[in-house]
């Protein structure tokens, strides 16, 4: 098994029977939710190919100082971001390429960057690896600049594409891709990852919903203030509190130029989906904690309303790259559910 990987055992098998027998496919897909492990296989997959060498992993864009430049970057014009695309490279035959900006998006410039680069040959061995992480967030523009290098790719190069659902993505690229769908980790992979990360709080555990890289870098204090504003919508939406309630709560929200929609994301889809296991009859929760609200809230709401909340979700993060206005949408949830 590829080294500190932890859970998707046949995805990992598969893929080192590939790299064992030489029968590499030039273009991988792999498919799963946020913090699953998608780009930390990629990496483990590329040490393997690329002679385990440990600089790949100071690409991981999970470590504080990637973040930090991702984030810096979202301040920057974006002519400025234009002229200078991003992508990390400690090795220089491994290069990843992600979403960045205000909207989070892969940019026309980035594709151009790896379509360009794709025809260097590698300084070092048989293979150049180039990891696309969230290719669902890409231009139709951007995936179609990309085509090329996907119909008639180097002999050297393998691409590794990552997304939270594939069919999200053009079928231009479906098709030319072989899938590898991850799925979420069980208990015992989550306790031996936990283990192995020096993790001791539970309730990352039980927050992370089988994904490690979530388990590892939640800030827990912002996502705890962030579920209870979705709580408070729910309820509200839901009729069990007052408008007048839910304006209060979320009054600093409004009003906060930072803290984006798509951060909300991830709590609300946690609380829709331990309300659908309560309403039937489901025991163990991943926000455990809630129970004493959500149990309640879940005898309220029927199976039509909850389909209804999550279809107004799936909108939500449909429509954050368009850079709409969050307090319409959110105050909309709440009307709109009573």
């Amino acid at each position: 098994m590829f080294e500190n990987y932890f859970g998707n055992g046949a995805a990992v098998r598969a893929l080192e029977r590939m790299i064992d027998g030489g029968r590499l496919a030039q273009t991988l897909l792999f498919a799963g939710p946020e913090g699953v492990g998608k780009a930390t296989l990629a990496r483990r997959m590329a040490a393997r190919m690329l002679g385990a060498d440990e600089r790949i992993e100071q690409d991981d864009l999970s470590l504080e100082a990637n973040r930090a430049l991702i984030a810096e970057r979202e301040k920057w014009p974006s002519e400025k971001r234009a002229d200078e695309p991003l992508f990390f490279s400690t090795l220089p035959d491994f290069l990843t390429v992600c979403p960045e900006g205000p909207l989070r998006q892969i940019s026309i410039q980035q594709m151009r960057l790896v379509k360009n680069r794709a025809q260097f040959k590698p300084l070092k061995g048989k293979y150049r690896v180039f990891l696309i992480d969230q290719i669902d967030r890409t231009s139709t523009q951007a995936a179609d600049s990309l085509l090329k290098t996907l119909e008639e790719p180097p002999e050297h190069l393998v691409l590794i594409l990552t997304a939270g659902n594939s069919y999200d993505l053009p079928a231009t690229i479906r098709s030319r891709s072989i899938h590898f769908h991850l799925t979420p980790l069980n208990s015992q992979e989550m306790r031996a990852f936990a283990a192995a990360r020096g993790i001791e709080d539970p309730r990352r555990l039980a927050l992370a919903g089988g994904c490690p890289g979530l388990a590892a870098t939640l800030d827990l204090e912002a996502f705890e203030r962030r579920r209870s504003l979705m709580l408070g919508l729910l309820e509200t939406a839901a009729g069990q509190a007052g408008f007048a309630s839910w304006v209060k709560q979320s009054e600093s929200f409004l009003a906060s130029k930072t803290e984006r929609l798509d951060f909300y994301l991830k709590p609300l889809y946690a609380l829709l989906e331990d309300l659908v296991a309560l309403s039937n009859g489901g025991g163990e929760i991943r926000n455990a904690d809630l129970r004493a609200r959500l149990e309640p809230l879940a005898q309220r709401v029927t199976f039509d309303w909850l389909r209804e909340a999550v279809r107004q979700a799936d909108t939500w993060a449909g429509l954050i790259r368009r850079n709409v206005q969050k307090g319409l949408l959110v105050d909309q949830f709440a009307i709109g559910g009573r």
